[in-house]
């Protein structure tokens, strides 16, 4: 049972920063979209752009992205499918001296 509950909560730690970046996405999709959709009401002399609401989107969907992209890429790099440079430098073993 313990085995399962674990990988539960490995998919849940992928899933709830994908949710994020998708409401993140969405927050900045209406945002614009509200922005210029408001040019056609005639009845609005001053157009507004929703800058809080836009900047939270955008915040959501940047740490969503960055916490999926960090765990693949360190998953990636734990498994050596990364290209050299970003693999993880060795120190070379120091030589013996000899007498």
């Amino acid at each position: 049972m313990g085995v399962i509950i674990a990988r539960f909560i490995a998919v849940l730690l992928l899933v709830i920063p994908g949710a994020a970046a998708t409401v993140g996405f969405l927050k900045m999709k209406d945002s614009v979209f509200n922005y210029f959709s408001g040019f056609g009401n005639d009845d609005k002399l001053i157009h507004s752009f929703a800058w809080g609401q836009f900047l939270l989107g955008f915040i959501l969907f940047f740490a969503g992205v960055s916490f999926i992209g960090g765990w693949i890429f360190f998953r990636d790099r734990k498994r050596n499918y990364v290209a050299p440079r970003f693999r993880k430098k060795r120190t070379r073993p120091e030589r013996q001296k000899s007498q």
